[in-house]
């Protein structure tokens, strides 16, 4: 209607990376025209992860890797991110990987293991559609300073972590922590 005040209500969406990266850009560039020139979804939103910031790229380790493609191990394991290896993990299986960035470590025993690791403007020669290739992602509240995201630490109900000192018999173990003082978390 006619009363619908947008009219200075800008997209808060990206539309290109902050980043200077030359390599990244020319990434951009590449995605850019397969998103426009396909009809595939896949290009698209490829495009909009290379845009992001790097707290929305989380890393994926070897691990999550293997456990997310485990049905799809003919495909093509494709993460805008990083991979990174997991010591935990004795033996990694041979798997296909596209990704803008691969630790030394995890692409060593990708390879041992006689999988490929792709960057992603080869991926865009061998699969311009995104055709037999699973799209990947970290997990983003993996950080530490997600913790402390919530309603105040403290208040009832709430288990948001403390922006505390140390870990101490003195440190914040009154009110929220004991049933005698106040209530008990």
């Amino acid at each position: 209607g006619i009363d619908i005040a947008n009219k200075h209500a800008k997209s808060r969406n990206r539309t290109a990376p902050k980043s200077d990266n030359v390599y990244l850009l020319l990434l951009v560039k590449l995605f850019r025209f397969l998103a426009r020139r396909t009809n595939s979804n896949f290009n698209k939103v490829v495009l909009k992860r290379l845009y992001m910031s790097r707290i929305n790229r989380p890393p994926v380790s070897l691990s999550r890797l293997v456990a997310l493609t485990k049905n799809a191990s003919l495909k093509t394991a494709v993460v805008v991110g990083t991979i990174t290896d997991d010591e935990r993990m004795e033996v990694v299986p041979k798997m296909s990987v596209a990704a803008l960035h691969v630790s030394q470590g995890a692409r060593a025993r990708i390879l041992n293991a006689g999988g490929e690791v792709l960057t992603l403007d080869q991926l865009a020669l061998r699969a311009p559609t995104g055709s037999n290739c699973v799209l990947l992602r970290g997990q983003r509240t993996a950080r530490e300073a997600v913790k402390h995201f919530g309603s105040g630490p403290g208040t009832p109900g709430s288990s948001t972590k403390p922006y505390v000192r140390s870990k101490g018999r003195k440190f914040e173990r009154a009110r929220g922590r004991r049933a005698s003082r106040g209530y008990k978390n």
